[in-house]
């Protein structure tokens, strides 16, 4: 089952990484980014958000819309991203996470982010902005990348609602409730941050985005 039959109580149907979540909800939305060369940007004197420094890519082959409970695919593509980037996992303060509060996706998601980060797991914040806007489909790429690049120009990372009783195993830093001030792993102080935003089906697209803080 995908989708949440939570009609009595839509605002807090979508939950993700909440015990009681039971699917996703599906959301209406449009967002655009424009992407150009960087010196071709600065030669027209281009407003720039942000940079793409890394992007990765899997297929698990698991199943069409489910995915291994261990979150493998998800984790390759993390991987692959981190080493197009050649960033190490602990330089990473953020991840826009796919969290579209499906029991099995959630969970496997949780699994991807301990695998990939390790010991620096607990210290990255992780949220899903799908528990504010539904699922969008097809623009929610695009849409949960301006998310991710405003929470690191304002130094702010949006909140995962409805989070009220986290499910066993998803204990990570989930941003529950209330905006959160970044911590020093993207801080103005260090002049650089980094976020990741993926989204997952069968196939596995990430991309990792770069501020460079004036």
């Amino acid at each position: 089952r995908a989708l949440s039959t939570r009609n009595d109580n839509p605002q807090a149907a979508s939950r993700p990484w909440d015990k009681e979540r039971d699917g996703f909800v599906l959301g209406d939305g449009a967002g655009m980014l424009v992407l150009e060369e960087y010196e071709h940007a600065k030669a027209r004197g281009a407003k720039i958000y942000a940079e793409i420094v890394g992007f990765g890519m899997s297929s698990d082959a698991y199943h069409m819309t489910s995915p291994p409970e261990n979150g493998a695919g998800a984790a390759l593509a993390m991987v692959n991203a981190l080493r197009d980037a050649a960033i190490e996992p602990a330089q990473i303060g953020y991840v826009n996470a796919h969290g579209t509060s499906t029991p099995a996706g959630d969970k496997a998601e949780t699994q991807a982010v301990k695998s990939v980060f390790g010991d620096a797991a607990s210290r990255v914040m992780v949220s899903s902005t799908k528990s504010m806007t539904g699922h969008l489909l097809g623009a929610a790429g695009a849409v949960e990348s301006i998310f991710s690049i405003l929470a690191l120009r304002d130094q702010a990372i949006p909140p995962t609602i409805n989070l009220d009783n986290p499910d066993e195993g998803c204990d990570l830093d989930f941003v529950p409730h209330r905006t959160k001030r970044a911590r020093s792993a993207i801080s103005c102080r260090t002049k650089r941050a980094r976020s990741a935003i993926w989204s997952t089906l069968c196939v596995t697209p990430l991309a990792l985005a770069e501020l460079t803080v004036p």
